[in-house]
């Protein structure tokens, strides 16, 4: 028996907050809710994705892009090198020449000849006569007679000059180094001391020369140069070698008298042994430091043989006395003739061509016979 009337409703209906209907009562799928897709962060981050690696793809592209361009791209010019035949207001005549007569030939920093000697002729800006007659007579006369001198020899020479302060004179040298390109201007004043002189060539001697000795020698010499390349050819123990005729003397205090030591305090009554300021040749060494000192810690008296004497006495060289560096007359060993009587008181330039035009002086050979019968 039925517990319920059917009019009446059912306890459990009373519970429901709402009836449900028909369509209520048929199955439905899940609920997803939706967002109007400007507002999804889901597709906002996909969107900053997708910049980002469209900027790394860019990023990539003009990398490889600059890379390909560098390679195929010529690399930049270099600078020029500094030359080696220049140093400050110095300069080699020759091989400015040679340099601009020759471009082929790479004139570097480096480049420092390499030679058995290099021998200076210390001459003034008046003294052209005088370096005619020597260009006449044992001094190439020009570029090629240097060169075929140094390939035979081993010596190169240079007339050693500091460019004049006048116009004129400075317009006179020129053009006789253009002329003959056989200058080393050395960075000088026209009135510097001698001393100061010879070490500034020293200095630019060594900055453009490798050799094994660097010679100073007057432009008042008659001077045999294959006699003065077999001296210094000879092999020596001593590396550090000071060649020249030695001397010494009394030195001179008195103001009013010739040869006046302004420094004779610090000599005493007489000179040290220092070779003939007309022709000395100083070894690699020695000139390498007296080239790289500071010239403020060199001692400079009043001339120029007193003072590279001096130098030497410092540095503790084999001093090497040759007298055929200095003969009054030619011999059959005269390396160089002058005579010291003659100073001032002769025709230098006359003298000279005397000289050269004797047999003895000029066409001797290079070695005395007995010399080279022993040999």
């Amino acid at each position: 028996m039925p517990l319920h009337h059917p009019k009446h409703r059912h306890h459990d209906d009373d519970l429901l907050p709402y009836r449900r209907s028909d369509d209520e009562a048929k199955p439905r799928r899940p609920y997803t809710p939706t967002f109007p897709s400007s507002s999804s962060p889901v597709s906002a981050s996909r969107l900053l994705v997708l910049f980002a690696a469209t900027c790394l793809i860019l990023a990539a592209a003009s990398f490889a892009f600059a890379v390909s361009a560098s390679r195929s791209r010529p690399p930049p010019p270099r600078p020029p090198p500094a030359a080696a035949f220049r140093c400050g207001r110095a300069e080699d005549s020759l091989r400015s020449f040679l340099a601009s007569s020759s471009p082929g030939r790479n004139y570097s920093a480096a480049d420092r000849d390499k030679v058995l000697a290099v021998v200076g002729v210390y001459t003034e800006h008046g003294s052209a006569a005088r370096r005619a007659a020597v260009r006449a007579t044992w001094f190439p006369p020009n570029p090629e007679g240097i060169v075929s001198l140094e390939h035979g020899t081993g010596l190169t020479f240079r007339f050693v000059a500091v460019r004049p302060k006048d116009k004129q004179k400075m317009e006179d040298l020129q053009k006789e180094a253009d002329m003959h390109h056989d200058f080393l201007f050395i960075d000088a004043d026209e009135d510097t001391k001698p001393p100061q002189k010879m070490l500034a060539f020293f200095k630019t001697a060594y900055h453009m020369f490798d050799a094994e000795f660097y010679v100073k020698a007057d432009d008042d010499i008659y001077l045999r140069p294959d006699r003065l390349a077999a001296l210094l050819a000879k092999e020596r123990p001593e590396h550090r070698t000071y060649v020249g005729c030695m001397k010494k003397g009394p030195v001179v205090n008195d103001p009013n008298m010739k040869w006046y030591e302004s420094s004779w305090d610090l000599l005493g009554n007489e000179y040290f042994v220092h070779a003939s300021g007309s022709l000395y040749a100083l070894s690699s060494e020695v000139v390498e430091a007296v080239a790289t000192a500071k010239s403020e810690s060199l001692r400079m008296f009043d001339y120029e043989d007193v003072t590279v004497g001096a130098w030497m006495l410092a540095m503790n060289v084999k001093h090497e006395d040759n007298r055929a560096m200095c003969d009054p007359t030619c011999t059959p060993s005269s390396i160089a003739v002058w005579d010291k009587k003659c100073s001032g008181s002769c025709n230098i330039t006359e003298k000279i061509k005397q000289l050269h035009n004797t047999t003895l002086c000029s066409k001797s050979p290079t070695l005395p016979p007995e010399v080279e019968e022993e040999e």
